[in-house]
Parts: structure tokens; sequence; C-alpha cells
């Protein structure tokens, strides 16, 4: 379906790109004000463990939502070999950067097993 000279697949695509630009920004404010109630509350350690958790999350999502854009404007748009041979490698980037900031917040690769929830009662 043609909008003017965009196709409906492709405003989708900007779409899903301009929610996962404002995932990142919500991401940083959240990760700001989180490690600074942190810092007021507890102690600087755990500020920065707070600020690095919540800034992943927003990371994580975003880098999801970009995936999903990509996906959408190559397959719909121009699916050539060598677009999906960039989709591809665009995936495996994400993807690797997706598990690094998993083990920062985890502590944890995504295949291995969370650790069991201990009972400190």
């Amino acid at each position: 379906m043609q909008i003017g000279d965009f196709t409906l697949a492709d405003r989708i695509a900007d779409l899903i790109e301009i929610a996962a630009v404002i995932v990142i920004a919500v991401g940083v404010v959240a990760a700001i004000t989180g490690g600074i109630i942190t810092r007021i509350r507890e102690d600087g350690r755990s500020a920065f463990t707070t600020f690095r958790r919540l800034m992943a999350r927003g990371l994580l999502i975003s880098l999801d939502l970009l995936i999903a854009a990509d996906i959408i404007r190559t397959v719909t748009l121009e699916p050539t070999l060598e677009n999906i041979a960039g989709l591809g490698l665009l995936v495996l980037i994400r993807t690797f950067l997706t598990w690094t900031l998993l083990v920062e917040t985890e502590g944890r690769w995504p295949w291995q097993q969370a650790p069991a929830p201990t009972d400190d009662s």
C-alpha cells in the first residue's frame, strides 16, 4: 500500500524506530533518577548498580524495537539477498549486544540457569 512516496511498511518501521529512541531517552532519565534516589537512600555502589540495571533495561527494549523495524523494512521493502544478509549481520550484532547487557544486569549468559532465590527468613 502506497502513501505518497512511502509504503505503509516504511511508515510503520519509522514509527517503531521513533519509539526505540523514546525508550532510550526515557530509560536514561529513569536510570539517572533511580541512581540518584538510590544514592540518597543507600550508598554510591548501590546507586551505580541501580543506574546500570535501569539503563540496560531501556537499551534492551530499544534494541528489540530496532530489530523489529529492520525486519519490517528489509522484508517488506527490498528483500534482496544483499539486504537480507545485511539484516542478518545487524541482528547478530544486536543479539550480541543484548547478551552482553544481560550479563551486565543479571551476571549470567542467557543460556545459563538463573540462580534459585534464597530464603533469608
